[in-house]
């Protein structure tokens, strides 16, 4: 996650002055740390139903809230893989704001990935 982020200011400071790196295309990046807190703010034992309350709309309700995170995700992915081709590699210009842009957003896709699946959620492990 810090990486990513690390990897996209280096390239919005060296990159700004010449009008190279358009603002905009910071979007996906905002995009991607929302879907983060989003795919992370719900545990699986309340995807699977396992929650010691049903809270607002229960294990449904966190399914949906995790499918939207995923969508958020993985629409930010495919968003700077476009503005990395469509601005910077077909028009030959400098491609490294272009791989900052993919890099940050496959950084915090893969982060959140490791952090949602790679950790236990039990009390006593």
């Amino acid at each position: 996650f810090f990486t990513g982020w690390w990897i996209i200011i280096d390239a919005a400071v060296v990159y700004s002055k010449n009008g190279e790196m358009n603002p905009a295309f910071h979007t996906c990046g905002v995009m991607s740390t929302i879907a983060f807190f989003m795919i992370n703010a719900v545990s699986n034992g309340q995807v699977r139903g396992d929650g010691y309350s049903d809270g607002c709309l229960g294990r449904t309700g966190a399914r949906i809230w995790l499918f939207i995170g995923f969508m958020l995700m993985f629409g930010s992915l495919i968003a700077s893989m476009w503005i990395l081709f469509g601005a910077y590699v077909v028009p030959k210009a400098n491609v490294y704001p272009g791989l900052a842009v993919f890099f940050q957003n496959a950084l915090i896709f893969f982060s959140s990935l490791i952090y949602k699946f790679g950790r236990t959620e039990e009390l006593w492990a």
